[in-house]
């Protein structure tokens, strides 16, 4: 996909009759698609996991799985999470203030 700002792209298959995303701009991972997710986008630093994962739950969010791929160490990399709930603004911007975040946004499946 291709706008005024950006070129997305995404690669995906089917794992039996399962959609699963295993490209993302093109860094490589694989991830189901669940009804709520978290897409971030973040520098790959030490200490993303744990500030993400303390400030999920923080917010009373609990994670039902966590997919990570990375451009290349210490590079862009991105995650994505599927929540068990749907998130709020709120909850968006807690994540977009965790340090190396350069993206947030809710997904809906």
């Amino acid at each position: 996909m291709t706008s005024e700002r950006h070129t997305r792209s995404i690669a995906g298959t089917l794992f039996g009759d399962k959609p699963r995303m295993v490209e993302v701009e093109g860094i490589l991972m694989e991830a189901e698609l669940a009804a709520h997710m978290l897409f971030v986008r973040n520098n790959d630093k030490p200490g993303f996991i744990g500030n993400l994962g303390r400030t999920m739950g923080e917010a009373g969010i609990n994670i039902a799985t966590l997919h990570l791929g990375r451009s290349a160490p210490g590079g862009d990399a991105i995650c994505l999470i599927s929540v068990d709930q749907q998130l709020t603004d709120d909850i968006l911007e807690c994540v977009r203030a965790i340090p190396n975040v350069t993206q947030a946004r809710s997904l809906r499946f």
